[in-house]
């Protein structure tokens, strides 16, 4: 869930976002349709300097029934501790761990690598030439992303988010061949998030990219072909049916 301008939107390429509603409504909705997990975003909070709304963390996480990870603006020790503290399981760190890796190490070593998630938001300029971007995409950085996911693990984060910028909110499908390289280089857990239309894009990230998860926001929020609001969300059985010829296979 991304939140901008006291409210939840959707973008596309990080560009363009559209109302979707009211956050707490919508976590009311994915307790109800049982959502494994739920990661809410302020997108404003880096980009524009905005200072953490911790009253609104505080509702979220008194609301939810489903595990919560909270970014945004997080650039301390102390705020990942108050977040915590409030209820929230994982802290997710985005501008903040391309420029401090203490931050990351510190965090680890107080609260746990499980409560630690890092997210690259990638834009892919060819098919061996990714860029790490902060500051929604407005910051290009000359990193090398491979280095700074190894110093990333080193530090000892617990999950590593690839955000597809090329893709995001496009509801084409993820890039495989990118998550593949990247895959190869992460030894930790993967989300990939950028591209989800259907729950086949979802299968094919799984059991051809290898990602340990998937995060989505078109898929979750939009319905039919002309893109009509509505909050929705599989049922388990259907998720678990889209790798049951997997397993029975590896049976």
């Amino acid at each position: 869930m991304l939140y901008s301008n006291h409210g939840l939107v959707k973008t596309v390429k990080f560009s363009n976002p559209t109302y979707i509603g009211d956050p707490l409504n919508a976590v009311k909705i994915y307790n109800e349709m049982e959502a494994d997990e739920l990661m809410f975003l302020d997108i404003d909070a880096s980009s524009k300097n905005k200072p953490i709304d911790f009253n609104l963390i505080h509702e979220i996480a008194n609301e939810a029934f489903m595990p919560v990870c909270y970014g945004g603006g997080i650039k301390t020790l102390e705020e990942i501790e108050r977040v915590i503290n409030i209820g929230i399981e994982k802290v997710c760190i985005s501008s903040a761990a391309t420029q401090n890796l203490d931050l990351i190490n510190n965090a680890a070593a107080r609260f746990g690598s499980q409560s630690i998630v890092v997210c690259l938001d990638i834009l892919k300029r060819n098919e061996n030439n990714f860029v790490v971007c902060t500051m929604n995409g407005k910051k290009q950085l000359n990193t090398d992303i491979f280095t700074l996911i190894e110093n990333i693990q080193e530090a000892g984060a617990g999950e590593i988010v690839i955000n597809d910028i090329n893709r995001e909110g496009s509801c084409l499908g993820f890039d495989i061949p990118m998550l593949q390289q990247l895959r190869r280089k992460i030894k930790i857990p993967l989300i990939a998030t950028g591209g989800a239309g259907n729950l086949q894009h979802i299968k094919e990230a799984v059991l051809q990219a290898h990602v340990d998860a998937v995060a989505a926001g078109s898929l979750f929020v939009y319905f039919g072909r002309i893109k009509g609001i509505l909050i929705n969300y599989p049922k388990r059985e259907k998720i678990k049916s889209l790798f049951k010829d997997e397993i029975l296979h590896r049976i």
